[in-house]
């Protein structure tokens, strides 16, 4: 059999990326993923007292940003999730489990 980068096997790894093809074509039914993640930047701004202006400024950027991120308006890039989690006093997880047994 051969592998590729020595670990994959090729018609696995066409196999995968085959399934992985379909699983971002239908990327937009994920829309609860970024949902979730608005609900809880609006839920913790909100328990600490911060506006959205304040939390803007914490995190370097403009209040209509945040409001278009807690509208889930536009998914955040994982550096604007980070500084949130900072100016949030929270703990950013980012975990990839395995959709289907290897």
């Amino acid at each position: 059999m051969c592998y590729v980068d020595g670990m994959i096997p090729v018609e696995s790894k066409a196999n995968l990326l085959e399934r992985l093809r379909a699983r971002l074509a239908h990327a937009e039914d994920d829309g609860w993923f970024f949902a979730r993640i608005a609900d809880q930047v609006a839920a913790r701004r909100k328990e600490l007292g911060l506006s959205q202006a304040e939390l803007a400024e914490l995190c370097g950027t403009t209040q209509s940003a945040i409001a278009r991120l807690e509208s889930g308006g536009r998914p955040p890039r994982i550096d604007t999730l980070l500084r949130l989690a900072v100016a949030l006093d929270s703990d950013l997880v980012v975990e990839l489990k395995p959709s289907t047994a290897p």
